[in-house]
């Protein structure tokens, strides 16, 4: 696997995670790399606009109509898409039964012993990350992913999953060698979001490698189950993607490893941006009826 870059999506959940991944993983292969997609969300939504399917096949759920992973062939769970993009989703359990975790693991494992990673320039986990879970953390606990692009907005709770996510790349980061290799701002157009995003990834001793702009092309591209790079190659959007598979593609050996910061510090962010600010004062001479509607 010499020469191989393994890299890591992870982001809050609905944050456009997984069609961030998507385009900018068609993108890397219209520049003529060899990708394979390992979707590591119990979703199983990481392949879906690669593969114009409304979802693949999970090797979990492969796996339990076989009897075992051991029963199942490459050939079962891999699917070739857009671009000749390898497409694996590795699944999850019933709601509330289980670890999902434990399908990123096995998973792993079993694309590992039958030989998925080879003639690959790319391998891309696309991860939840409202929470760093052990299993979800297993591609970078087990030095898989070598480096990660957290995708995040001006929204707080994205930015403390941001931060969160950090907090689990700093914890392996010296024993296996990962490193954050910046955050993307998938823009929902909220105060000062560029700003804010710049702020942060300096704060995480990162970068911001790219701000996506919002653009209903996407919505446009996702209803027909295609990436931008598909349904409008010639757009403004694709070309933000293109720009973004660059800026990762020459990102080689520039990940760092992250500094987190705390809750009172994420707030004292907001606040040198006026953005706690802006919120007091839109509540300020309301009523409590008004407040409670708000």
């Amino acid at each position: 696997m010499t020469g191989l870059r393994q890299i890591a999506f992870y982001g809050k959940g609905g944050i456009g995670k997984s069609t961030t991944s998507q385009n900018t993983l068609a993108a890397l292969a219209e520049m003529g790399q060899k990708i394979l997609i390992v979707g590591c969300d119990p979703k199983a939504d990481s392949t879906r606009l690669i593969l114009h399917a409304k979802a693949q096949d999970t090797i979990l759920s492969l796996a339990a109509s076989a009897g075992s992973v051991e029963d199942l062939e490459l050939e079962d769970v891999m699917k070739m898409g857009y671009r000749d993009i390898r497409c694996v989703e590795s699944g999850g359990p019933e709601p509330g039964v289980g670890c999902a975790g434990r399908g990123v693991i096995t998973s792993i494992n079993f694309l590992e012993e039958e030989g998925a990673y080879d003639g690959a320039d790319y391998v891309s986990y696309d991860v939840l990350g409202d929470v760093v879970c052990g299993g979800f953390a297993m591609p970078i606990r087990e030095n898989k992913a070598q480096e990660i692009y957290i995708v995040m907005s001006g929204e707080m709770m994205a930015m403390y999953a941001a931060n969160n996510i950090s907090k689990g790349i700093l914890k392996y980061a010296n024993s296996g060698g990962v490193r954050l290799g910046g955050l993307v701002c998938n823009e929902r157009q909220t105060d000062k979001e560029y700003e804010l995003a710049e702020s942060l990834a300096k704060k995480l001793n990162s970068q911001l490698i790219h701000f996506v702009p919002r653009d209903n092309v996407v919505q446009h591209a996702e209803l027909r189950r295609m990436t931008v790079l598909e349904y409008a190659p010639d757009s403004k959007q694709a070309d933000e993607y293109r720009t973004l598979a660059r800026k990762i593609h020459e990102n080689v050996g520039k990940g760092t490893i992250p500094t987190p910061i705390t809750m009172d510090e994420l707030e004292d962010l907001l606040m040198e941006h006026g953005i706690m600010k802006q919120v007091d004062e839109s509540i300020v001479g309301k009523t409590a009826a008004e407040c409670a509607v708000a």
